[in-house]
């Protein structure tokens, strides 16, 4: 059974940038999504996966992932995917013993810069980078699965 801890963080400042490594691109849509699980279509650089995970709000989750040809990703991303692709760059930065990902959000989602980090427990105890701000793993607006339906730009006039 596959299941992930992830703790999710806004990030302040660029202090990140001068750890981090190359950035990676990624398209990501979903091809389901309901109150159970969503189903995502992911191209990051060359390579291609199709992820289903549960809907479980909180940071834990089951979480499975196929690695699957790039030409059936595009076409999935083109064709079937019930919302317009997410879209961003990914950086790895290594800090206290663990490998943080940034997540620098383009197109809709664009001025949203997210940090997460994977941990083998919830209570695993982990060092905190200056960079990182306000926890949010408890809120579903920062799930992928919603910024594809209500997209980041659009916050303002839906939420005041």
């Amino acid at each position: 059974m596959g299941r992930e801890v992830e703790r999710k963080f806004l990030v302040t400042g660029e202090g990140w940038r001068t750890h981090a490594g190359p950035g990676v691109r990624m398209r990501q849509g979903y091809l389901a999504s309901d109150p159970a699980c969503s189903v995502r279509v992911r191209i990051e650089g060359d390579r291609a996966r199709l992820n289903i995970k549960s809907a479980t709000l909180g940071v834990e989750r089951l979480e499975y992932e196929y690695e699957i040809p790039v030409r059936d990703a595009e076409e999935m991303l083109a064709h079937l995917c019930t919302t317009p692709p997410v879209e961003k760059v990914r950086y790895h930065v290594p800090w206290g013993g663990h490998e943080w990902e940034v997540d620098v959000f383009e197109g809709a989602n664009a001025g949203l810069v997210l940090a997460e980090i994977e941990l083998a427990r919830p209570d695993e105890p982990f060092e905190r980078p200056p960079w990182v701000g306000e926890e949010v793993s408890h809120d579903p607006r920062y799930y992928n699965v919603t910024l594809a339906r209500h997209p980041y730009r659009e916050w303002g006039r839906a939420q005041g």
